[in-house]
């Protein structure tokens, strides 16, 4: 395993990251992996040499973090040598007040999280999304009371807008506050929009970078075709559909293919060392339901794509809408 700096931080993170969005209840989604099949799963992670998972509260409606806290007690991984990362935003049930980014949300949400993890902070707590109902200043106020508190130690943003990350950082940065210190966006070989603005923005500013969909939702492993879906998540996600339905997505698709068959690595393996190669991407946020999706993983920490590779890989990119956001 690599570790790097996240960020301007001190803090060390695996090069891979381990997203627990797919550990928690089948009742939420269909491919969500239960319990007993999950903790194996985050056990294999941590002894590959991963020290950083990334959660949320909407996942599985808090299962997804209660499974996390639960493998980390059982596998005995001490608290000092394990990043952990949860977010708030997305509705936690039907009243207007358990959801978004206002002061109150933020203190129950932070509260409940921690509550489902069985600890008493979060290395980061990120937004999941902006809020255009809740002004910047009382969302960085709220983060920088719990970071005063002791309940995180670092902030984070997902998809936005490049202006709305720099708006909130200003608010931040204006009332001496705590700032973000990465962003988590929407960012793969099928999807790259982002490097127009944000991840400029955020190399400037010194912003770690950890991309979620790294492998496009099943795209890029071959798992969503032209014509079929192999896997029970890719017939059963719609928003994959929603973000990747061009020929040329799948055009790019077939690429990875191609230069994976010549070099006798996965598709998963090729498309992430891609993105590895990317000097601003600090770590992809992987889904793993097998443990070959973890070997996998790791597996692109060794792999340097060549030059005309790369060229292989990106020359068929058309620019999309932005997707994501929402």
């Amino acid at each position: 395993m690599q570790y790097t700096r996240l960020g301007s931080t001190g803090l060390k993170v695996s090069r891979i990251c381990l997203g627990a969005m797919t550990y928690g209840a089948k009742a939420w989604r269909q491919w969500v992996l239960e319990e007993a099949d999950s903790i194996p799963l985050i056990a294999k992670a941590w002894e590959l040499g991963i020290n950083f998972f990334d959660t949320a509260d909407m996942y599985s409606l808090g299962v997804s973090e209660e499974i996390l806290g639960k493998a980390i007690r059982e596998i005995g991984i001490p608290r000092d040598r394990i990043v952990v990362a949860s977010k708030l935003f997305n509705p936690m049930g039907p009243d207007p007040n358990q959801r978004g980014l206002s002061r109150k949300h933020l203190r129950h949400a932070l509260e409940g999280s921690l509550r489902r993890l069985g600890m008493d902070y979060v290395d980061i707590y990120q937004i999941h999304r902006f809020d255009p109902e809740t002004s910047v200043e009382e969302v960085m106020g709220g983060l920088n009371d719990v970071v005063q508190q002791g309940k995180a130690l670092y902030l984070g943003a997902s998809s936005m807008y490049a202006w709305q990350l720099a708006k909130m950082q200003f608010a931040a940065e204006r009332a001496g506050g705590a700032k973000f210190v990465l962003m988590q966006n929407h960012y793969n070989l099928a999807y790259r929009e982002e490097e127009r603005e944000m991840i400029p923005y955020c190399v400037d500013q010194g912003l770690g970078i950890i991309p979620w969909s790294p492998l496009g939702r099943g795209l890029l492993t071959g798992s969503i075709k032209r014509d079929s879906k192999d896997s029970l998540r890719a017939q059963t996600d719609d928003y994959a559909v929603k973000l990747y339905s061009r020929e040329s997505d799948f055009q790019i698709a077939d690429r990875v293919a191609a230069v994976a068959e010549a070099r006798g690595s996965s598709r998963a393996t090729v498309a992430l060392a891609w993105l590895l190669s990317k000097s601003a991407i600090t770590a992809p946020i992987i889904g793993a339901s097998k443990i070959k999706h973890l070997e996998d993983a790791v597996a692109a920490l060794d792999i340097h794509l060549e030059k005309r590779e790369i060229e292989q890989l990106e020359e068929l990119y058309e620019p999309h809408p932005v997707l994501g956001h929402t």
